[in-house]
């Protein structure tokens, strides 16, 4: 019989355990266990893999474990790292739903898990507003915060934000749901409570988690030694009010040792704008006699706040102030009425601080349009949270804009990320899209005409797929009048019309008749190209060259003249030295001369100059003549009077502000954008650097030295091979250097080395103890969390950090180690421009420089194939011949 009762027992006290946890999000951030009990608390706590897909996880140092640290909480022991992206968030899921009320709690134990015993700071933010920054005073302190807030969806999304200051982690996260008319009618849905203090008032030592608490609080006892505790055995009831204080709490209060004195609390706060909200609980524990009475008033700073009071014997009253108590500085009093005869009392006390939600969610048209998206193409990035929030943090290869009432997706970059099918028909439902990079993917199919819909569109990017049809013909009208930048491959569309063949019984003839002309063509072809060698060949006898053009042509008297004998040189490189020099007009010139011991010298020279007959663009450096008298070989430019970006950056004691430098960025960006993709057929510059951007008086940017330069002929220009590895050390893209295949890509990998030159103000090849990369000795940094070394020192803090974070995962972008992963050069033209406007819109408010911003970015791993190359390169300090395989 007593077995049976105990049995009994025991299975009342599960099912009310049970009960209680309904609704419960209970997760040990880290553990390797998928479901346990904790000992101490008997709440049921999950592992985190159903959350979350990102971070690894960890354990604390054993030097703070069990037995050295017998107090540590089960779930704390262990914790997930986030060493990779910016932001990494966990979705939630409360029973409630939307408009519901939740506490989210939050605990850390950094414990020295890294071993580097340094504790980091980090955000954490719920949904896109930010919730508390982590700090830690020593690497065995445990941080909770709590908030409660309303939802504004199904999901409640937890997000870790690197702010630059080391890893985040996190160790356990917990969601209790909340009676709707508990603590929220006080700060509507607009904001969220943050906990200051809960306060267990009577109790001398320790904090208490207990089981009869329906919302699982920790409250904290705290005494003070001017006051007496009021205990009682007896139940008190505290189910007439929604707060439901657990009964250990409410059966202890305290009282003023003299009865003539008040019971005070104060507290400060960090500004004079904060906001709090007080909730304060009390129960009469002493059976009164007829002649005793205990009222009282509570006054906030002076002023009145509540009571009369009186409390009721045994019965949980809890009250809270309905407007926020605004200030730096606090005092709770609490004093008895004139006409009572006992002190006054408190039981429990609360503080909360106001957190305003002051950004908002992605516009849920976009949300859901962009999440069909990810689910069409099953995109395994990091795609978590909102897509466009917090601010400046939005999904990799997003770009949203702010100016709306809710953000807005503006632009899309998948490019190179694997992606099958068709175009997704959700992209057109992203109805103020701007830029839309979807090339070098797998995708097929007819181009669909709802990107007819997409009206902001100012760039779209559909190389390197699969395409067939007819691309329509609002993009194609939008293309011609410069409103839309359209790049798509031309094997498999036709540009306007219809692509089917039109069955008649003219199609025989017509074939005939075809035939016919294409011999008649090839025949014309073929006595063209043998009178073209002809001339070659004599051409060749006299000079060892041909080229295409004889136009701006100089007699070697004539660079002697221009040069006054070559009087002042003002540069060098692989093709030869360059001269200052005047034309008869006044033209300051460069003139570029080669030299006898340049085996390519000849060859360059060629390539050099026919393409510089051709091709012209501001941010190119403009060409003025050349000579070609039997060995006398000379190219003739504008002259830039500020020499070379690499000079430039050389020099410690020359200051280029970050708007300059960006600019600078820009200028080069447009130059080689126009190589790719303004010039017919593409062309690849092969050998980008510091060297070859060439600085005029205003510092404008202008690319140079073409000698490298690959034209592509094939219509996939996406595979040309080219036998012969080209380029510079430091510069050279591993890919091209292991495979000889050159595209594009190989290009924009030596401008994202230029862009990391001009961000760290580091060469592409650091001299230290040993030489090392620059992508190595940045990737090592960022590693490390510490993003601000990395920058060069000269900006001292005079730029728009958000400008300067892009700018840095735009060059680490560029520089993947496979080309199928890099942006293009029309994304990055985009990207940097936007970068530029930022930091000028910066300049214009004249907002202080990077105080208080948060710097964060991704960290890119070097791959050993990388590591070769760079090693291969180290001893070449200047080349432009070919690398040894």
């Amino acid at each position: 019989m007593i077995v049976l009762i105990g049995y009994f027992l025991l299975l009342s006290a599960t099912l009310a355990q049970a009960q209680r946890q309904i609704g419960y999000i209970s997760i040990d951030c880290g553990s390797l266990e998928n479901f346990y009990e904790d000992p101490d608390t008997g709440i049921n706590y999950v592992s985190d893999g159903t959350f979350i897909m990102t971070g690894v996880n960890k354990n604390i140092s054993s030097e703070y474990q069990y037995p050295n640290n017998p107090n540590l909480p089960l779930p704390v022991s262990d914790l997930r790292s986030f060493p990779q992206g910016n932001k990494n968030c966990y979705s939630l899921k409360p029973t409630v739903g939307i408009g519901g009320l939740n506490l989210i709690r939050a605990t850390f134990l950094y414990g020295n898990y890294d071993g580097k015993n340094k504790p980091p700071e980090f955000d954490l933010y719920v949904d896109v507003n930010l919730w508390f920054t982590v700090k830690f005073r020593n690497a065995s302190e445990v941080v909770t915060t709590e908030i409660i807030t309303r939802g504004t969806s199904d999901t409640v999304h937890i997000c870790l934000v690197n702010k630059g200051s080391g890893t985040p982690f996190i160790s356990a996260l917990e969601l209790r749901p909340l009676n709707s008319s508990v603590y929220g009618t006080e700060f509507g849905t607009n904001a969220s409570l943050v906990l200051f203090q809960r306060l267990d008032i009577g109790k001398t030592n320790g904090t208490g988690r207990y089981q009869d608490d329906m919302y699982d609080r920790i409250w904290s006892s705290y005494m003070s030694t001017s006051w007496d505790s009021i205990t009682t055995s007896e139940e008190v009831n505290n189910y007439e009010n929604g707060y439901r204080v657990p009964l250990e709490v409410i059966m202890t209060a305290a009282r003023p040792r003299n009865d003539s004195e008040t019971l005070e609390l104060k507290w400060s706060a960090t500004d004079f704008s904060s906001e709090f909200y007080v909730f304060m609980c009390f129960a009469e524990l002493e059976k009164l006699g007829r002649n005793q009475s205990r009222k009282f008033d509570v006054t906030w700073n002076g002023s009145p706040l509540f009571g009369p009071l009186v409390p009721r014997y045994l019965y949980a009253t809890v009250v809270s102030n309905s407007k926020a108590l605004v200030g730096k500085e606090h005092q709770i009093s609490i004093r008895k009425t004139k006409d009572s005869t006992r002190p006054p009392i408190l039981n429990a006390f609360e503080i909360y601080m106001v957190k305003q939600k002051d950004e908002l969610p992605t516009f849920s048209g976009d949300v859901d349009a962009i999440e069909d998206v990810k689910s069409a193409y099953q995109i395994t990035k990091n795609w978590v949270g909102d897509p466009c929030g917090p601010r400046n943090f939005s999904w990799e290869g997003l770009k949203c804009s702010n100016n709306a009432s809710s953000p807005r997706i503006i632009s899309l970059n998948l490019t190179s990320s694997r992606l099958r099918g068709n175009i997704a028909s959700s992209i057109s439902k992203l109805s103020l899209l701007e830029f839309l990079d979807l090339s070098n993917n797998n995708l097929t199919g007819p181009m669909p005409e709802f990107l007819e819909n997409l009206k902001s569109l100012k760039l779209l990017n559909l190389k390197g797929n699969q395409f067939s049809g007819v691309v329509p013909k609002d993009l194609v009208e939008r293309s011609k009048n410069g409103l839309l930048t359209l790049s798509v491959d031309n094997r498999n569309l036709c540009s306007s019309g219809s692509c089917k063949k039109k069955k008649n019984i003219a199609v025989p003839i017509a074939a005939s008749l075809a035939s016919v002309a294409f011999i008649l063509i090839v025949l014309i072809i073929i006595l063209k190209k043998k009178r073209k060698k002809k001339s070659d060949a004599e051409n060749t006898k006299k000079t060892g060259r041909t080229l295409a053009l004889k136009k701006s042509q100089y007699n070697y008297d004539e660079v002697v003249e221009i040069t006054n004998n070559f009087e002042k040189e003002i540069g060098k490189g692989g093709f030869g030295v360059v001269y200052h020099g005047y034309m008869k007009d006044g033209t300051q010139v460069a003139v570029k001369i080669l030299s006898p011991l340049s085996s390519q010298g000849p060859r360059e020279f060629q390539t050099e100059a026919e393409l510089l007959m051709r091709i012209h663009h501001r941010n190119l450096a403009s060409f003025i003549g050349y000579c070609d008298e039997d060995e006398n070989l000379a190219l003739i430019y504008e002259y830039m009077p500020n020499g070379n970006l690499k000079e430039c950056l050389s020099d410690k004691s020359l200051h280029l502000s970050w708007e300059t430098r960006l600019r600078i960025a820009v200028d080069s960006a447009q130059g080689l954008e126009y190589l790719h993709h303004g010039c017919k057929p593409a062309i690849v510059h092969r050998d980008v650097k510091t060297a070859n951007i060439l600085l005029g008086e205003n510092l404008d940017a202008k690319i140079a030295d073409f000698g490298l330069s690959k034209v592509f002929t094939s219509d996939n220009n996406e595979t040309q091979a080219d036998t012969t590895v080209m380029g510079t050390a430091g510069y050279l893209d591993p890919e091209y250097y292991r495979s000889q295949k050159l595209t594009e890509k190989s290009d924009v990998y030596s401008f994202g080395v230029v862009l990391l030159e001009l961000i760290t103000g580091q060469p592409a090849i650091i001299r230290s103890e040993e030489r090392i990369h620059i992508i190595h000795w940045v990737n090592s940094l960022l590693e490390e969390g510490d993003v601000t070394s990395v920058i060069d020192p000269r900006l001292q803090d005079n730029f728009d950090v958000n400008s300067l974070r892009k700018a840095l995962e735009v060059a680490m972008a560029c520089t993947e180690c496979h080309s199928e992963d890099r942006a293009t050069m029309s994304y990055v033209l985009a990207e940097l421009k936007q970068c530029l406007g930022v930091d000028v819109s910066r300049e214009q408010e004249r907002t202080p420089a990077a105080q208080g911003q948060r710097l964060v970015f991704h960290s890119y791993a070097s791959t050993p194939e990388m590591s070769s190359v760079y090693t291969d390169s180290m001893n070449m300090d200047s080349m432009t011949a070919p690398l040894a395989r």
